[in-house]
């Protein structure tokens, strides 16, 4: 959990090629649950994301909601960018 915690703010950095900028980022923790909100901007394009991480001691959980740029960048290219986003930071 304080890996997560720590890292959360490069979770979602390098999702795609475009450069995004994260901000107004809420995060809180209930038991080993994280549940945040950030809002990502790509030029003149926000879109408010959101979402939980749960922690057990042997998985980690991801769901979140993309907002628009859902639209923008293939899910499979975002679920393993931020899959191999999570091993390295953890690792």
């Amino acid at each position: 959990m304080r890996s997560v915690d720590r890292s959360f703010d490069d979770l979602f950095r390098g999702i795609s090629i475009v450069p995004i900028q994260f901000v107004n980022e809420r995060k809180s923790w209930q038991g080993s649950t994280l549940t945040f909100s950030i809002s990502a901007r790509m030029g003149f394009i926000s879109t408010p994301m959101s979402g939980t991480i749960e922690v057990t001691d042997r998985d980690i959980t991801i769901d979140a909601d993309l907002g628009l740029f859902e639209r923008l960048i293939p899910s499979t290219k975002a679920r393993e960018s931020i899959t191999s986003r999570i091993r390295g930071l953890l690792t």
